[in-house]
């Protein structure tokens, strides 16, 4: 019988890896056994971060991506077929949030957002879809949704807006793509602590949010290990158009 999380062998890009959840995952699935093509625009970032990944004797490479480029994107995924293989996981983190309120945002930090956290999403699955279907092997979609893809928040419309698209992406591309034997699926994380949002979570306003959580804390990085293992190996074998929810309850909270 084979052990359904085994990950040696397994080839997994990540985008928006040089910083938040794509750096975390890429560790992550380094540390199981996969090659990890860590991929974003900050590319000598990358490659220091892939460095001292490889120092502890784990598989990763960084590779240059603009997720707003199509070329960029066929010129990335062709570099980490040519230097690992054909890719067996993809995971669609790359993203990007514009706050203000929605009568003061401008069309072009509408368009930006879109550009990078829906469009992106959808060049980078499509060409990864065609690799590996071309290659006659399966492939495992995971896209970084958001709760608010699911409920709203105040002064984020554009980035509701675009996971409530990578959501129904999700959706729509599980269904035309099971029969090719690539599977779509998504992480829905609520409020994860992070370097970048801590002052706000010690202001009133973060604090307030919180408290509106039912576990009353924020998410730890490490409690998004379990959803990404699961979805990116065997395991889920049979799970295909899901969205998971991690989110300490956050969506099911009062009204």
């Amino acid at each position: 019988m084979i052990f359904q999380f085994e990950f040696a062998g397994k080839i997994v890009v990540v985008t928006g890896a040089f910083s938040g959840l794509g750096l975390h995952f890429s560790r992550l699935l380094a540390a199981q056994g996969c090659a990890v093509a860590m991929c974003g625009r900050r590319i000598e970032l990358g490659q220091f971060l892939a460095s001292s990944i490889r120092e502890d004797g784990l598989n990763a490479e960084a590779f240059e991506l603009d997720v707003t480029d199509a070329s960029s994107v066929e010129s990335c995924l062709s570099l980490i077929r040519e230097q690992f293989g054909v890719p067996h996981v993809l995971v669609n983190n790359a993203g990007i949030v514009h706050q203000s309120p929605a009568l003061d945002t401008s069309d072009e930090a509408w368009a930006q957002t879109l550009e990078v956290n829906l469009t992106g999403v959808w060049r980078m699955t499509r060409s990864f879809a065609s690799l590996v279907k071309g290659a006659g092997q399966p492939g495992n979609v995971i896209n970084i949704a958001s709760i608010l893809g699911l409920r709203v928040a105040q002064q984020v419309i554009a980035y509701t807006v675009c996971k409530a698209g990578v959501v129904q992406m999700t959706k729509a591309l599980a269904l035309e793509l099971a029969r090719a034997g690539i599977r779509v699926n998504a992480i829905a994380p609520g409020y994860f602590e992070t370097e970048l949002n801590q002052e706000f979570f010690q202001s009133d306003a973060g604090t307030q949010l919180v408290k509106r959580i039912p576990m009353r804390r924020l998410g730890r990085l490490d409690e998004l290990n379990g959803p990404m293992l699961l979805l990116a190996s065997d395991a889920s074998s049979f799970m295909n158009g899901a969205v998971l929810a991690v989110d300490g309850g956050h969506l099911v909270s009062s009204l």
